[in-house]
């Protein structure tokens, strides 16, 4: 089964480059490549602290601290709809009191009818990561009492050019409103569709489709032919 949006992205990111765009603190650490990122696996999450901003790794898919039932019966959270998401019981606490940002290099959606969808890679025409806006989330097991942060990734209705692929798109920040977006800033100017020209896109091979396929890899990203991307 194909992820919705936004079910699946890539982070292969530099710690000066977020030290930079995000004023990071703490110390400097070896980030590896991530090219298929799937739900519930740990990702790297920007969230405020005392002294700064801090990285810090997350599972996607947020926890909310109230859960008490299994894991197996906890819905798909790790994304939420940037029109409900100070309503919803799983999300409104972690909008009001814990925003954060997840750097991406890029994300993939699909087009198509069942059975024979190709794969598209969306980044920054840049090359530079991309601020996605989401919120983060503590929870205690309480079988083991471990503690567990995780994130979510916030979707809102897709602009002019990305309403090609998808009427959906996540919620692209300019790295200059992350401070604000954090800090509780507004959320009808924050989380409205990017502008136009904030995203590139191409056609990758369909190998991207399935979750197990090696995370490392970075071919995942290359452009195929889309007669090609289709077949493959």
């Amino acid at each position: 089964m194909l992820p919705a949006m936004c079910g699946r992205f890539t982070q292969h990111l530099s710690w000066e480059e977020l030290r930079r765009l995000a004023d990071l603190i703490g110390q400097p650490r070896n980030l590896a490549p991530r090219y298929n990122i799937a739900p519930t696996t740990q990702i790297e999450v920007i969230r405020p602290a005392a002294a700064g901003n801090e990285l810090v790794p997350m599972r996607w898919g947020l926890l909310p601290s109230w859960w008490k039932k299994p894991l197996s019966e906890l819905p798909s959270t790790f994304n939420a709809r940037a029109e409900t998401v100070a309503e919803k019981p799983m999300f409104r606490s972690a909008f009001k009191a814990r925003r954060c940002i997840i750097p991406a290099s890029g994300f993939y959606e699909w087009t198509g009818k069942a059975g024979s969808k190709t794969p598209h890679y969306f980044s920054a025409p840049g090359g530079e990561p991309l601020a996605l806006a989401g919120l983060w989330e503590t929870w205690r097991d309480p079988e083991s009492d471990a503690q567990v942060d995780s994130a979510t990734i916030i979707v809102g209705a897709a602009n002019n050019w990305m309403a090609r692929y998808h009427d959906r798109m996540p919620v692209i920040l300019d790295w200059r409103d992350v401070g604000a977006w954090m800090a509780g800033g507004d959320p009808g100017a924050l989380l409205g569709a990017p502008p136009e020209d904030v995203l590139q896109e191409w056609t990758v091979s369909p190998r991207v489709n399935r979750s197990g396929v090696a995370d490392a890899d970075p071919t995942l990203i290359e452009p195929q032919r889309l007669d090609a991307a289709v077949t493959a």
